[in-house]
C-alpha cells in the first residue's frame, strides 16, 4: 500500500525551494564552462539506452536533493508494491499489474485474491501465440477458406492508442497482414477504412473491458453489419475476436469462445498493450517479435526496480520532471523522437500520463496545494523542427524537452539517417547555448540583428536508443510507465484511476436522449445555448 506523505513537508523539499532561489538565474553554458567533462558525469547507460541530462538547469547538489525526495516519499517501498501486487490503486482496490504482464522468469508467484498472475497471463500468452501463429501462417481461415488480410481493431483509448503506436512503430517489423484501427465514432472514417477492404477476408478484433464501451459497441455494430454484406450469419463468428473481461456478452454478442482474449481489473486501459489488448501488435509483427517486445520491457522493469536511484534512468526522469514543474512553473513537456514511425508515441504519452497525473487530490482525498500533472506534447523529428520550435527557441515559454534518437538505422542506407541525426544533435545544442546577434550582411541594422539572437538556457535530455526494434520500443515505453508512477508516488496521488473521463461519459449519455427526443434539459446557459443551435440546424 502507497503511504500518504505531503512532499512538501519533506526536509528534500525544503532544501529543493531554498536551493531553487540560488538556481532560478542560473545559465546552463556558465555550468558547462565551470566544469568541463559535465557532458561525462550527467548520464546513465543501460543495455541500448543512453540518457544524457546534462542539458539541465541542475547541479551535483540539485540532484542530491532530488534524491533525498525519492528517498522521503518512500519510493522503493512503492517500487516494491507496484512489482508484488499491492492494491495500490487504492480508490478502485485493485492491484498495478501491467509489470506481470512481460514477466517469463516466474520466479515469484504474484498472488492477488488468492489467484497467482502469472500463471493465467502466462495461459493467455500462450493462446495468443497459437492463435496468431495460425493466423499469420494461414492455418486459421475465414468463413470462405481464404486466408486472412486485413485486421480491424475496434477499441478506445489504451485499447486503441498503444497498440496503434506500436504496430506504426514497428513498420519494418511488419508481415502480410494489414492492420487497421478504428476508435471514434465517426461513420465518415470507419466507412472510408471499411470500403478498401474486402469483408471476406477481414478478422475484427472487438476490445473493451465491460463490453458495453459505447464507442467500441457501436461501432462494432456497424462493422458486422458490413461483414454481413459478404459473410453469412452464422458464419459471422469465423471473423470476430474478443477481448474482454465479461466473456459472457462477447459470447452473446456472437463471439466463438475460444476466440475471446481475457482482460483483467488489475491491468489500466493505457497500461494494457502487453496484454491481450496487443493482439492486433502480435498479428501485425507476428508472435515471437511481440514477445521481443515484453521482454523488452522486463529489462527496463528490472532496471527500474533494482538500480539505485541515481543510475534509474525512469526515477531521474521523473525527479527532474517534478524540478520543472513545481519549482521553475514549467507546466508543459514536448516529446520528439527523431523516427517517422514514432508519430504516435507522443499521443500515446499524452494518455498515459496525462489520464494518470491529472489529479487535484491527494491520497486523503485532499485538495493539492502544489501542481501535479505536465502537458505533454510533441511530433516527430525534423518536422516537429519546421512547426513549434521557434517557440522553443525565442518564446516566452520555457518546455523542456526529451529527444529520442536512434544510433543504428533499420536499413544499412544511412546517408539520410546521418542529416536526420544531424539535426537532432544540432537542436539539443541550440536550445542549451543559444546564439548571439550578428550582422547577416552590411546593410542590416542593429534592430534586425536583434531579433536573430536566441538566449538558449533552455532544457532537454537526450535518449539515444541503438536501433528501433521490438525489444528496444518495449523498453522505450515501459521507462515512461516508470516515469509516470515515480511523478505520482512523488505528488502524493492515485495515478490509475481516471473518474475525470468517467463522468464525461455519464453526462454524454444523458445529452444524447435529450438529442435524440430533441428536448433541452436544464443546462448551463452555454451548454443550452449550443444544444438549441446543433438541433435547430442540423440536417439529420
Amino acid at each position: 500500500m502507497l503511504q500518504s506523505i505531503n512532499p512538501t513537508s519533506t526536509a528534500a523539499w525544503t532544501k529543493l525551494r531554498e536551493h531553487f532561489e540560488q538556481m532560478k538565474s542560473i545559465q546552463m553554458q556558465d555550468l558547462f564552462r565551470e566544469d568541463a567533462s559535465r557532458g561525462n558525469s550527467f548520464n546513465i547507460h543501460f543495455d541500448a539506452f543512453l540518457l544524457d541530462y546534462s542539458k539541465n538547469k541542475i547541479t551535483k547538489e540539485t540532484l542530491s536533493y532530488l534524491l533525498q525526495l525519492g528517498e522521503e516519499v518512500q519510493l522503493k517501498q512503492a517500487i516494491e508494491a507496484l512489482f508484488t501486487g499491492g492494491k495500490i490503486n487504492k480508490t478502485e482496490n485493485r492491484a498495478v499489474l501491467h509489470t506481470a504482464l512481460r514477466d517469463f522468469t516466474q520466479a515469484s508467484p504474484i498472488m492477488v485474491d488468492g489467484v497467482n498472475v502469472l500463471e493465467e497471463i502466462q495461459e493467455a500468452r500462450t493462446r495468443i501465440e497459437h492463435f496468431v501463429t495460425a493466423v499469420v501462417e494461414g492455418r486459421y481461415l475465414s468463413s470462405t477458406g481464404q486466408p486472412f488480410t486485413d485486421v480491424v481493431n475496434i477499441g478506445i483509448g489504451g485499447s486503441d492508442l498503444g497498440p496503434k503506436m506500436v504496430v506504426n512503430g514497428l513498420e519494418n517489423y511488419r508481415n502480410h497482414l494489414k492492420t487497421h484501427f478504428i476508435s471514434n465514432v465517426d461513420d465518415d472514417y470507419l466507412y472510408a477504412v471499411l470500403n478498401k477492404l474486402n469483408p471476406a477476408t477481414t478478422l475484427v478484433l472487438i476490445v473493451s473491458k465491460t463490453f458495453t464501451t459505447q464507442e467500441t459497441v457501436l461501432n462494432a455494430d456497424k462493422v458486422v453489419q458490413w461483414l454481413s454484406t459478404r459473410v453469412e450469419q452464422k458464419d459471422l463468428a469465423k471473423h470476430l475476436v474478443g477481448v474482454t473481461a465479461e466473456v459472457e456478452r462477447a459470447v452473446a454478442y456472437g463471439i466463438d469462445r475460444l476466440t475471446i482474449f481475457p482482460m483483467w481489473d488489475y491491468i489500466g486501459g493505457r497500461f494494457s498493450l502487453w496484454s491481450s489488448v496487443g493482439l492486433s501488435i502480435a498479428l501485425s509483427i507476428g508472435y515471437a517479435n511481440f514477445e521481443q517486445l515484453l521482454k523488452g520491457a522486463h529489462k527496463m522493469d528490472q532496471h527500474f526496480r533494482t538500480a539505485p536511484f541515481q543510475d534509474n534512468i525512469p526515477v531521474v526522469c521523473a525527479l527532474l520532471s517534478v524540478w520543472y514543474n513545481n519549482f521553475y512553473g514549467y507546466q508543459t513537456e514536448a516529446v520528439v523522437p527523431y523516427s517517422q514511425f514514432l508519430e504516435k508515441f507522443p499521443a500515446h504519452l499524452q494518455q498515459m500520463i496525462m489520464e494518470s497525473n491529472g489529479k487535484d487530490k491527494n491520497r486523503n482525498g485532499e485538495q493539492l496545494s502544489y501542481e501535479t500533472g505536465t502537458l505533454i506534447w510533441g511530433e516527430v523529428g525534423v518536422s516537429a523542427q519546421h512547426a513549434f520550435f521557434q517557440l522553443f527557441h525565442q518564446g516566452t515559454k520555457v518546455v523542456p524537452v526529451d529527444f529520442i534518437g536512434f544510433v543504428n538505422p533499420f536499413s544499412d542506407q544511412d546517408t539520410n539517417h546521418t542529416i536526420l541525426m544531424s539535426n537532432f544533435f544540432g537542436q539539443t545544442e541550440a536550445l542549451l547555448n543559444g546564439k548571439a546577434a550578428t550582422r547577416e550582411g552590411e546593410e542590416e541594422d542593429t534592430l534586425i540583428q536583434n531579433f536573430r539572437e536566441f538566449a538558449g538556457n533552455k532544457p532537454s535530455n537526450t535518449l539515444l536508443i541503438d536501433k528501433l526494434t521490438p525489444e528496444t520500443l518495449g523498453a522505450l515505453v515501459a521507462l515512461y510507465e516508470h516515469k509516470t508512477f515515480v511523478q505520482g508516488v512523488i505528488w502524493n496521488i492515485y495515478s490509475f484511476d481516471q473518474f475525470g473521463v468517467e463522468y464525461g461519459k455519464v453526462l454524454a449519455k444523458n445529452i444524447q436522449r435529450e438529442i435524440i427526443s430533441n428536448n433541452v434539459l436544464k443546462h448551463d446557459s452555454s451548454t443550452a445555448f449550443l444544444l438549441n443551435y446543433y438541433l435547430t440546424n442540423r440536417s439529420i
